[in-house]
């Protein structure tokens, strides 16, 4: 079967994708499982390599899978190309434009091949590319090129987008535009599927992460349920000779650990041993400066999995 539910966007189950044949062969996507429910973020993380964009090719319909099913709105997205491709809008990683056009005739050129459309004023004024219509796109910036794909890919309404590292080239400030934007399609319901080398990008706009490593799916759920295992930290440096004695607080789930002229000490209740270490501090006439306190991050998770490779290299 290729239906997903009701409430489904995206359904694969035993996902393989191999490339090569069977005496030279490389498989990128070992059985993967996923779903992406109708209206939320969906984040596909990984390192170079980890089999992002093969599972995305897969679930745009531009590569069928070597095994495994795969449902997209309620089809196959190879067979059933011709009713799924009209409700979706795809931004791959590197566009392609005919140079020879302005941006307004690149975009009017993209609104004649659509269904249904917001038009390609409407599309080129959402992500700020309207002062810009008579240019020639070689003309563009890298950053403005990325914002001409981002206007094509929403110009025909999808009702799932796929963004493919889409702020690429962007500048913090454009970055935090689209930011803008695609919040406003998800209050709207559109579906988006994103995968990004920011890891501040996902923190920031998606319901749910999934993390591949070596094309398997290594940790999947809300930003919360996948940090939620890993140790919290503080850091800090004190004035005087004076050590505090750190391993008697509480919570401590590792030996204090000495970072540069810092002493690191990771926690599995953060409020608890800030509170013990302040409290000692203050009893025993010890300034404690350049305090850090952190709640742990998806940094932290995603160097925990990139480093497995490194480990495995050393080893």
């Amino acid at each position: 079967m290729t239906t997903t539910t009701a409430s489904t966007a995206i359904e694969t189950r035993g996902l393989t994708r191999t490339y090569g044949t069977r005496g030279s062969s490389f498989t990128a996507v070992r059985g993967i499982d996923l779903t992406v429910e109708h209206g939320e973020l969906f984040a596909l993380l990984g390192t170079n390599g980890a089999g992002k964009t093969s599972t995305l090719e897969v679930l745009e319909g531009l590569a069928r899978p070597t095994s495994g099913h795969v449902a997209v709105l309620g089809g196959d997205p190879v067979r059933d190309r011709s009713r799924i491709r009209p409700r979706t809008g795809v931004l791959l990683q590197q566009g392609g434009f005919v140079a020879e056009l302005t941006v307004a005739e690149t975009a009017r050129a993209w609104h004649g091949t659509l269904e249904k459309s917001i038009g390609p004023d409407a599309a080129l004024a959402a992500v700020g590319l309207d002062h810009r219509a008579s240019v020639r796109v070689p003309s563009l910036s890298g950053g403005e090129r990325r914002r001409l794909d981002l206007a094509l890919a929403i110009m025909g309404r999808p009702e799932l987008l796929f963004l493919d590292e889409p702020t690429t080239g962007l500048d913090p400030q454009s970055r935090r535009v689209l930011w803008g934007l695609v919040r406003e399609m998800l209050a709207e319901g559109t579906t988006v599927v994103l995968t990004t080398h920011y890891l501040e990008e996902a923190q920031e706009l998606a319901d749910r992460i999934a993390i591949m490593h070596g094309g398997e799916i290594v940790r999947e759920g809300t930003l919360a349920e996948i940090v939620d295992d890993e140790p919290e930290r503080i850091s800090f440096t004190t004035a005087g000779t004076e050590d505090l004695p750190v391993p008697g607080l509480p919570h401590l789930i590792a030996p204090p650990v000495a970072e540069r002229d810092r002493t690191v000490l990771q926690t599995a209740d953060l409020q608890s041993t800030l509170t013990a270490l302040l409290t000692t501090a203050r009893d025993r006439g010890i300034s404690i400066d350049q305090l850090e306190a952190r709640h742990a991050s998806l940094e932290q998770v995603f160097l925990q999995i990139a480093g497995t490779d490194a480990s495995a290299q050393a080893a």
